[in-house]
């Protein structure tokens, strides 16, 4: 997974699946120190999202790695601060995050 600095923020594209339907999502706010998963409400409805504000979903996906029981939680956070979602599941997934060549790699 490739980050890209935008106005000095760390940003990525991924792709989001739930219910066995998917999204890509390109303007994500990679937060290292961010307190949980947010995702824009609107963005998450084209999936057929029936998450509600906040709750642990069964079988939610990060593009190939799987986040069982992953708490997440929804809100409007494209409006105010442009972002489609706000993302910090960096220790449940065991990624390393290398800020010199710009790239995530995730533990298999």
């Amino acid at each position: 997974m490739k980050l890209k600095l935008i106005n000095g923020l760390p940003i990525i594209s991924l792709t989001v699946t739930h219910n066995e339907r998917s999204i890509v999502l390109n303007n994500i706010l990679f937060d290292t120190g961010c307190a949980a998963t947010v995702f824009d409400t609107d963005a998450l409805e084209t999936i057929g999202s029936e998450i509600f504000y906040e709750q642990q979903v069964p079988d939610f996906f990060i593009g190939h790695i799987e986040l069982a029981d992953f708490p997440l939680q929804l809100g409007s956070i494209r409006e105010p601060y442009g972002f489609d979602g706000i993302i910090d599941f960096m220790m449940r997934a065991k990624c390393k995050v290398d800020f010199e060549s710009m790239s995530i790699a995730f533990e298999k």
